[in-house]
Order: structure tokens, then C-alpha cells, then sequence
């Protein structure tokens, strides 16, 4: 167990970055109605890895390369489900941004079709979908609890994160995120799932494991539609919540916070953000040479310095912002069966939302 704090001038001369897997829309979607991409000549990409500037800043490279992309962002859960749902009638062309669960969806649903990138040797082929090939490995998150250590102190936070709803000291102090069609909620709440599973327990939980979820919902702080975790950290409203690895630096920038990490003794959960082409789609060319272009060494590389992310692809991690890197690499990895998990998702949100969401 051990927090770590992540004030650097590196960190300070981050203006920009991403929570990526917490979902946002930088463009509205097309409608199922609307024609597909081949009428505009736009390649249609398809992401939940958007927010905070890189949905522009990945269209603005694209063109210097000569392609014109169309970024459509949505939550995790909600964009598997559009994917799926459009599959006889792609609108989407390629998807980038889903962890490894949302991928297996995709892939057993076959709304996703293979494809070996240039740059396969170069990322670690577990990360991705070693058997087909179908999806392939970009950015790895982890998913943490963060207070500002200037509001804090490090002897006052908590060791684990259980104790914010079992500790009366941090009632209502830390935020939690309700908005379960999104992928780092859902992450969120089978992190604390997997924690207690019994095959007799309700959908495979043990109670303990239910009551677990009851008093994390019941205890904090519902997160307000379009306030950013650090604005409301920065006015008081709470202490501490959970965003991506990659969102911190940015923050730390912005809100002269100095970011204090809870680690656990069960550990974090951890992302691997994939990316793949969209099956039927028209434009398999030019999806394909987005992938090889976006997943590259040279753009990943440029992508963890402007976004402080942890990249999959071995020589662009070298040249990614150290402190990212040295963070990322210190935590527990919590051991999550996500095909169980994929299983059990949809009922698990389900009983979450009926039950336990205020």
C-alpha cells in the first residue's frame, strides 16, 4: 500500500490530457437514418476516448496526413451497443478507445473484423487479441482513486479505498460516478464485484459483495453531469474520486492541485484500450491505413507526450512522459476475469441501477 504523489514541473508543463475511458462527445453521432460514411468521403471513427482535446487533436494529425476523419464520441457501454446494433448497416468505420471487454463483445457479435496492423511487432499481442487478430492493442490505463495532497494530507487519506464508504470521516467526500453506460463506471463497479464472488450468491456475487456496492453508492457523492472531478475537488464539494492515469497531469496543470494516488492492497483495476475496423465497412483501405497510421510509434509516441499516456507500443512508451510512466508501472494490477465479468455485466449494472444508484 502506498500513495504516491505526482507534483513535477513535467507535470506543470502539461496543458492538456485525457480521461479517456470515462466517455464524452466531442461530435454528436449520426443518426442510424443517416447515409453511411461513403457519401462524404469521411472516414467515421468511432470512440469513447475523446474528452479533453484528443478527438481534435487526432483529426487535426489525420489531415496533415491527408485523411479526413469524423470523431464520434459516446460512453463505453453506449457505443458497444450502438456498434452492435449497426452491424447489418455500419456507420462506423473503425473503433478505437473500448477496453478488451467491450471488444470480445464486438468480436463474438462480429462487428469488428480483423486486421494485422504495421506496427503488430511492436505491441505485445496478449494486450490485444492474440488468437484473431481482431483487435489490437494502443494505450493502458489505470483506473484510480485521487485526492489533491494539498487539501489532504497523505497521513489523512485512507490506505484503501473500502474505507471511504466504511469510514464515517469521508461520507459524502468522494464522488461517485452513476452514469453506468459508461466504461470506467462499469469498471468501477466489477472491480468491487470480483472482490466477492460466490456461484450461489445473486448473479454469482455474495451478499457481502452487494452490500459492498449498497454502502459505495449510498455513501458518496453523485457526480454532477459536466463538472469535471477537480472542479468540484477544487470548491470543496469532495475530496477524492477515481479518473483514468492518463487525466491527471492535465489536471494538476489546470487546478494547481499536486495528486495524491490511493493504492490498495487488492490493487487497481487496469485498461487496455483496443482498436479495430469496423466490419462492413466500405472504407476497409482507408480504416486500415488509420490504424497503421494512429497506432504507430512515431503518433502514439506524440500522443502519451501531449496526453500523458502509458502506450502499449514498446518504442513509443520510450518516449512517453516519464512520471506517467513510473506511475503506471508502480501500481497493483487487481486480477479481474473480465470474460467473466462480460458475462455477468449487463445483469450486474442492471440490479445496480434498480437497487443501490441514488
Amino acid at each position: 500500500m502506498k500513495k504516491r504523489n505526482l507534483r513535477s514541473a513535467a507535470l506543470a508543463a502539461v496543458v492538456v490530457g485525457s480521461i479517456g475511458l470515462a466517455g464524452c462527445s466531442a461530435a454528436a453521432a449520426p443518426s442510424s437514418s443517416e447515409k453511411p460514411a461513403e457519401s462524404t468521403g469521411t472516414l467515421i471513427v468511432y470512440t469513447n476516448s475523446n474528452s479533453d482535446g484528443r478527438g481534435e487533436w487526432i483529426t487535426e494529425k489525420a489531415a496533415e496526413e491527408g485523411m479526413t476523419i469524423e470523431i464520434v464520441g459516446l460512453g463505453g457501454a453506449d457505443l458497444a451497443n450502438r456498434i452492435v446494433a449497426e452491424k447489418n448497416n455500419p456507420v462506423g468505420d473503425v473503433v478505437f478507445g473500448l477496453n478488451n471487454m467491450f471488444f470480445e463483445t464486438l468480436k463474438a457479435e462480429k462487428a469488428i473484423t480483423a486486421y494485422e496492423p504495421s506496427w503488430s511487432e511492436e505491441v505485445d499481442k496478449n494486450s490485444g487479441d492474440p488468437d484473431d487478430g481482431a483487435f489490437w492493442p494502443l494505450v493502458e490505463q489505470a483506473i484510480v482513486t485521487v485526492y489533491d495532497t494539498n487539501k489532504v494530507s497523505e497521513s489523512d487519506a485512507p490506505t484503501d479505498t473500502s474505507e471511504l464508504w466504511k469510514d464515517d470521516t469521508y461520507k459524502g467526500r468522494y464522488e461517485v460516478n452513476t452514469a453506468l453506460g459508461q466504461a470506467t463506471p462499469q469498471l468501477i463497479l466489477a472491480g468491487l464485484l470480483t472482490q466477492h464472488l460466490d456461484e450461489d450468491g445473486d448473479l454469482g456475487v455474495s451478499d457481502k459483495g452487494w452490500e459492498e456496492v449498497k454502502a459505495y453508492y449510498a455513501n458518496g457523492s453523485p457526480a454532477v453531469e459536466g463538472t469535471d472531478l477537480y472542479a468540484r475537488i477544487s470548491r470543496d464539494e469532495v475530496d477524492f474520486g477515481v479518473i483514468p492515469s492518463s487525466g491527471i497531469t492535465a489536471r494538476d496543470a489546470e487546478y494547481g492541485t499536486a495528486t495524491g494516488v490511493i493504492s490498495p492492497k487488492v490493487g487497481v483495476p487496469y485498461v487496455t484500450e483496443q482498436i479495430s475496423v469496423i466490419a462492413g465497412t466500405k472504407k476497409q483501405d482507408q480504416a486500415e491505413k488509420f490504424i497503421d497510421w494512429f497506432g504507430s510509434a512515431e503518433v502514439q509516441g506524440e500522443f502519451a507526450q501531449e496526453f500523458s499516456a502509458y502506450p502499449v507500443n514498446e518504442k513509443a512508451r520510450a518516449v512517453a512522459l516519464p512520471e506517467v510512466v513510473e506511475l503506471v508501472e508502480s501500481l497493483k494490477k487487481q486480477d479481474i476475469d473480465f470474460g467473466f465479468v462480460r458475462e455477468n455485466i449487463s445483469g450486474w449494472v442492471e440490479k445496480t441501477e434498480l437497487e443501490y444508484l441514488p
